[in-house]
């Protein structure tokens, strides 16, 4: 049989939990099909419903739009959501999804810090809660979950909470609580991160990457090198002047022939770089685990510190691709970086399995070096 029909039922066996995903990102849905590929939840038997609340950034519209298709694909059914159409999207989205929350059994979340996905898991009465990655944030998530702490992205921690976030408090706390295991309620953590340490009564799963892997590739591999973007200077972690510097001295070493761009990225700074560095700026139109698992794509695929350097080599096994990965010096960072920027940044790199780590750049007069570690 083949796989996309999913697997025969047992006539004796429970009926699958009704299980609600809810996604903000493409890379959120691209978990959630690995998580089902994992769990058995794919075809019409597997009980799934992904939500997604659309965001209003046309680039991640378009990819969230591929990605809801191949969920389909694979028997899912997807329910599209303007989440954010107007001042009045929040509370229709909310309200149409009341009656499906309170009926789920089981509730798939990519992004714990969404306010949007926070406020959903005041309503819900499931008691099984998967935890799916969003990036890199899931560790910064287990770690404040095991201290009891407020959830708080990674970049914003170390500031004071702004009138919103005082506002927002309570649900926030109350969605923590729901994502922390008592009594009836299970919560899985299902991570391609490095996860040494989970909060007691946490189930951590591991993902592989199977699904892409036997959907996707092998691929074509070229001669050069490939170079990923990062969303850094927007997040205003890192000067922008510094981030140009660096990607014009990786692809003068590296001979790197494409810039494969981070759907936040800004235009603006993507034009400059395209000037400037003579790069081909590439907008991917679905995650990059897939594009690269398809290809064509470099023999070396150099990223800074971000999700990649942990999911491409699980995409990537079996090829002989190779991942390096740079690290970000502490000189590029702007004055208004968290002040956990620089250890967080150097903690995603350091727990990557299975890159080449090029411990710096140089970028002409700033006294920044080119070496591998």
């Amino acid at each position: 049989m083949s796989p996309r029909a999913g697997r025969t039922a047992d006539p004796a066996a429970p009926p699958p939990l009704t299980t609600l995903a809810f996604v903000e990102s493409p890379v959120q849905l691209l978990n959630v099909l690995e998580w089902a590929h994992a769990a058995g939840a794919t075809g019409p038997a597997g009980g799934l419903t992904v939500v997604v609340l659309s965001p209003n950034d046309p680039m991640t519209r378009g990819q969230l739009r591929r990605m809801a298709q191949l969920a389909r694909d694979e028997g899912v059914e997807v329910r599209w959501e303007e989440a954010r159409g107007g001042a009045g999207a929040p509370f229709q989205t909310i309200g149409g999804l009341a009656g499906p929350l309170r009926a789920a059994g089981r509730i798939v979340i990519g992004d714990p810090f969404s306010r949007y996905v926070q406020l959903l898991l005041t309503i819900t009465r499931a008691r099984s809660l998967v935890v799916v990655d969003d990036g890199t944030a899931t560790m910064e998530f287990i770690s404040q979950l095991a201290r009891g702490e407020r959830l708080v992205r990674w970049h914003r921690k170390g500031g004071r909470p702004g009138p919103r976030d005082l506002l927002f408090a309570p649900v926030s706390a109350s969605a923590r609580r729901r994502l922390t295991p008592g009594g009836a309620r299970a919560v899985e953590v299902f991570s391609a991160m490095p996860i040494d340490a989970a909060p007691e009564g946490v189930t951590v799963s591991v993902n592989a990457f199977a699904w892409t892997r036997e959907r996707f590739g092998p691929p074509r591999i070229t001669r050069g090198a490939d170079l990923v973007g990062t969303s850094l200077v927007e997040t205003g972690v890192v000067d922008p002047d510094r981030y140009v510097d660096a990607v014009r001295a990786l692809a003068r070493t590296h001979n790197a022939a494409r810039y494969f761009a981070h759907r936040r990225e800004s235009a603006e700074k993507l034009h400059r770089l395209a000037v400037e560095t003579g790069l081909q700026v590439v907008r991917p139109d679905l995650p990059l685990e897939l594009i690269a698992r398809r290809g064509p794509i470099g023999r070396t695929i150099l990223s800074f510190p971000s999700t990649v350097v942990h999911t491409l080599p699980l995409a990537l096994a079996g090829t002989e691709v190779k991942v390096a990965v740079c690290d970000i010096d502490p000189g590029w960072l702007t004055e208004t970086a968290s002040p956990r920027a620089q250890g967080f940044l150097s903690g995603v790199t350091g727990t990557a399995r299975d890159v080449h780590r090029l411990t710096s750049v140089i970028t002409g007069p700033r006294s920044v070096r080119s070496a591998a570690g």
